[in-house]
């Protein structure tokens, strides 16, 4: 795997990590859950720096947001329990088979 997507792909488990913590943190009223959020975007945001020397900014920023909200409505709906509705999954669907399109078949992923 290029480095590039290993930075990606820490990215957006970094920030992912980062938004399940902040819905724990309940309002940063809870110290260890605030941390985490601080520290995991801080972790995200410096590993998509280092994505930005291989690909273009909106397809990094496409990549990262889409699969963190389907990653984030997952583990809402596991860990914390809340409903998603029949638009959301398919929502969701089409934002995955977005980024499959730019990955399979945009000349843009890479520089």
């Amino acid at each position: 795997m290029p480095l590039h997507y290993i930075y990606l792909t820490l990215a957006i488990l970094t920030e992912t990590i980062g938004t399940t913590a902040l819905q724990a943190s309940q309002q940063f009223t809870r110290p260890l859950p605030s941390v985490i959020v601080v520290v995991g975007y801080g972790l995200s945001f410096w590993l998509l720096a280092l994505t930005l020397k291989y690909m273009p900014v909106g397809i990094v920023y496409a990549i990262w947001s889409g699969l963190g909200i389907v990653l984030i409505a997952a583990i809402g709906f596991v860990v914390f329990r809340q409903t998603i509705d029949l638009a959301a999954m398919a929502g969701m669907a089409l934002i995955i088979a977005g980024i499959l399109v730019i990955h399979l078949f945009s000349d843009s992923a890479t520089h």
